[in-house]
């Protein structure tokens, strides 16, 4: 109580003033953060509001078409950070590019572990085509990227069902591993992914002749310090115990 026998006033947290853009970026944020651990429709605009800690209105300000907006929009911001992860210079070695693409994804993961489940999530009843048709995109660009560094202009049916299984087992990998708790360490779970990618190549071009032309080709530049000949040094003990089937 204070001398006039009142209670003293509670002073208000100070109002933090953002750019538009830095304002919507909040907003996502927080949208992806819910969207990751309960499905769309049991999310409302109130819970969004709370979690970004500004009112309701303002979530409408910046998202007039209500939670449909802000779910795309959310999704969106998430796959076009996810889709710059796979630019890479086209020099060195294959398994180097693959390994600086990983890094990158990887790292958006694990610093964004919320809105990558959110941006993979499925079977909502409020998915659209536009929120599907979002995270084929970034498959495709990542694959169009993959096939890019592989140095095959005119991929067949084999070769592209490669480098898409491959992205799939990427992604099931992520959501595996944090589930997981993170584990293993990061630079581990990249070159696993690595070792997974060539061996993919490897058995493909067994049966497909442009895989093996382009496999035979990114096994050239490598070299026996890099992933490749280290993967070649652990497998060939292994296959040296399959001679009997020759």
């Amino acid at each position: 109580m204070n001398g006039s026998g009142t209670a003293p006033a509670v002073p208000r947290p100070a109002y933090r003033r953002l750019s538009v853009e830095q304002r919507r970026s909040q907003l996502l944020a927080a949208a992806l953060g819910l969207f990751a651990q309960r499905a769309p429709e049991d999310v409302s605009l109130d819970d969004v509001a709370t979690a970004a800690e500004v009112s309701r209105p303002l979530v409408y300000r910046y998202f007039p078409g209500g939670k449909q907006q802000l779910y795309e929009a959310a999704r969106r911001s998430a796959a076009d950070e996810l889709e710059q992860c796979f630019a890479e210079p086209e020099t060195g070695p294959l398994t180097q590019r693959l390994g600086h693409a990983l890094d990158r994804y990887l790292a958006f993961v694990d610093q964004h572990d919320a809105g990558f489940s959110a941006l993979l999530q499925g079977g909502s009843v409020v998915e659209t085509s536009r929120t599907s048709a979002i995270v084929d995109e970034v498959r495709r660009a990542a694959a169009a990227q993959i096939l890019r560094h592989v140095g095959e202009p005119e991929p067949g049916p084999r070769l592209r069902m490669t480098v898409r299984m491959w992205i799939t087992a990427v992604e099931a990998a992520s959501l595996i591993w944090l589930d997981e708790d993170k584990q293993p360490p990061l630079d581990e779970l990249r070159d696993w992914l690595v070792d997974h990618f060539v061996a993919l190549l490897t058995a493909t071009a067994a049966r497909d002749p442009q895989t093996a032309r382009v496999t035979a080709a990114a096994l050239r530049r490598e070299t026996a310090q890099g992933p490749a000949g280290d993967l070649a040094r652990r497998v060939l003990p292994l296959v040296s115990e399959a001679v009997h089937l020759l």
